[in-house]
C-alpha cells in the first residue's frame, strides 16, 4: 500500500466549510492536504450552487447573527478588489404576517449586535415592493447591507488561495476510516485506490457525505434531504426583479426565499421546507414535476408578474441537516484527533470564513467548544430549531 508524506492536518472536503478550514491552517504555518471526491464547489456539493443569501438575521440565535457578521467582513476582506462580482449588496427583506415573533426577535438580536436594519409595515411594503403579493404579509425587516454570495466560484476562489499560500489539494476519494487497534485516534486515512495518507490531525468536513464516512456514528445524525431551485425567466425589459427593485427575501411562514435577478440568470426561488432524504451520490438531479407546479402556483400568488414566466433554469442539491439545525463541531466521540465539520443545515454556506477560524482555534489553540455545536447535542429525531 503506497505511502504519501505526513501531513500536519489532512482536511477532507473542498466545500465552503473545508476550503475555509484549510486556508486558516496554512495561516498558521500548518502542512495541510486538503481533498475532495469530486472538486471544490462541484455539482453535487451543498456548496456548488450559484448563489447563497448572506443574512445576518436569524431570530434570537444571536451567535449565528455574529458569525454572520464576522463572516461578511471576512468574506469581503478576502475578495478584496482582485476578485469582484463574488458579493451582491442586494439587501435581504424579512417578511411576516402581523404580530411574527421571529421578526420581532430578529429586530431585537440585530439591534443588540449593531447591525443595520429598517422596519416596514404592510403600507410602506406595499409601496417600496408593489411586485411582491402581501396577502397574509404585514410586516417587513430590511437588511440593506446583507445581501448574495456566488457560492461556487467564492468556494474555488478560497480553495485556490488556499493552494497559493502553500496547502495541497487533490481529488481523492477516501473510504470510512478505521483506528489502529490499541490508538487514540488515527494515525491515516485510505483512498478507495489504496494510498494511505498519514497525519497528526484529521478534519471531516465533507457535508452530506459525513453519514456515509461514519454511519455508525453519524449515520442516524446527518439528515440528508433533497432541495430543489428554480430560476425564472424575467419578462423582457422589465426591471422589477432586478437587483436595484427587489432585494433577497424570506418568508418563514410560507417557507420560502428567493433573491432578484443576478447576473441575468432569472429570479430565483426556493421552498425550504425539508425534501426526502437521498443519497447525495447517486440522487437524480432533474427537478420534479410536483415541485415545479407546486412553485409555480407559489410564484403565480407572491410575484403576480412572473404568473406566465417560463421557468429558465433549475437545480437539485441538498441540505446536511442536523436533528436542530445547529452546526456539528466536534470531536469523534472515539478518535480524538479526528473532527467532524458539518451540519450546515441549509443555512451554513454563509458561516464559511467563521467555521474555518472556530475550527483551527480549537485543533491549534485547545479553546472552548460552543455546547450548541457538540457532538453529544445531536438527536437521531429532528426538530428544526434553526432557519
Amino acid at each position: 500500500m503506497a505511502t504519501t508524506d505526513r501531513y500536519d492536518v489532512v482536511v477532507v472536503g473542498a466545500g465552503v466549510f473545508g476550503g475555509w478550514t484549510a486556508w486558516n491552517l496554512r495561516r498558521r504555518g500548518q502542512k495541510v492536504l486538503l481533498v475532495d471526491a469530486y472538486g471544490p464547489g462541484n455539482a453535487r456539493s451543498s456548496s456548488g450552487g450559484e448563489s447563497r443569501i448572506i443574512r445576518m438575521g436569524y431570530g434570537a440565535d444571536e451567535i449565528y447573527t455574529r458569525w454572520a457578521q464576522k463572516s461578511l467582513a471576512l468574506w469581503k476582506e478576502f475578495f478584496g478588489f482582485k476578485r469582484p462580482g463574488l458579493f451582491y449588496e442586494t439587501g435581504v427583506l424579512w417578511l411576516g404576517a402581523e404580530g411574527d415573533a421571529r421578526v420581532r426577535g430578529t429586530a431585537a438580536t440585530l439591534a443588540r449586535c449593531g447591525v443595520t436594519f429598517e422596519e416596514l409595515d404592510g403600507g410602506e411594503l406595499a409601496k417600496r415592493y408593489p411586485q411582491i403579493g402581501l396577502d397574509g404579509i404585514a410586516t417587513g425587516l430590511l437588511e440593506p447591507q446583507s445581501g448574495v454570495l456566488m457560492a461556487r466560484r467564492a468556494v474555488a476562489a478560497v480553495v485556490e488561495a488556499a493552494v497559493v499560500n502553500g496547502a495541497e489539494y487533490r481529488v481523492l476519494e477516501i473510504v470510512t476510516p478505521e483506528r489502529a487497534q490499541g490508538s487514540g485516534g488515527l494515525t491515516s486515512i485510505t483512498t478507495r485506490g489504496g494510498e494511505r495518507i498519514e497525519a497528526e490531525q484529521f478534519v471531516f468536513a465533507c457535508g452530506a457525505w459525513l453519514g456515509k464516512l461514519f454511519p455508525e456514528v453519524l449515520g442516524e445524525r446527518i439528515f440528508v434531504s433533497r432541495q430543489e431551485v428554480f430560476f425564472f425567466g424575467v419578462p423582457a425589459g422589465d426591471m422589477r426583479f432586478s437587483p436595484s427593485a427587489l432585494p433577497t427575501f424570506l418568508f418563514q411562514g410560507d417557507e420560502s426565499y428567493g433573491m432578484p435577478d443576478l447576473e441575468s440568470r432569472g429570479f430565483k426561488i426556493a421552498l425550504d421546507r425539508h425534501g426526502v432524504r437521498v443519497d447525495p451520490d447517486t440522487q437524480s438531479r432533474v427537478v420534479s414535476g410536483d415541485v415545479a407546479e407546486d412553485v409555480r402556483r407559489y410564484v403565480a400568488r407572491r410575484f403576480p408578474g412572473l404568473r406566465d414566466a417560463p421557468i429558465v433554469e433549475t437545480r437539485v442539491c441538498q441540505y446536511e441537516n442536523t436533528s436542530s439545525g445547529d452546526f456539528l463541531i466536534d470531536r469523534h466521540p472515539e478518535m480524538e484527533n479526528v473532527w467532524f465539520v458539518g451540519g450546515g443545515s441549509g443555512h451554513g454556506f454563509k458561516h464559511g470564513p467563521a467555521v474555518g477560524e472556530y475550527v483551527v482555534g480549537r485543533i491549534l489553540d485547545g479553546a472552548e467548544g460552543e455546547p450548541r455545536f457538540s457532538f453529544s447535542s445531536k438527536d437521531t429525531v429532528q426538530r428544526r430549531a434553526v432557519y
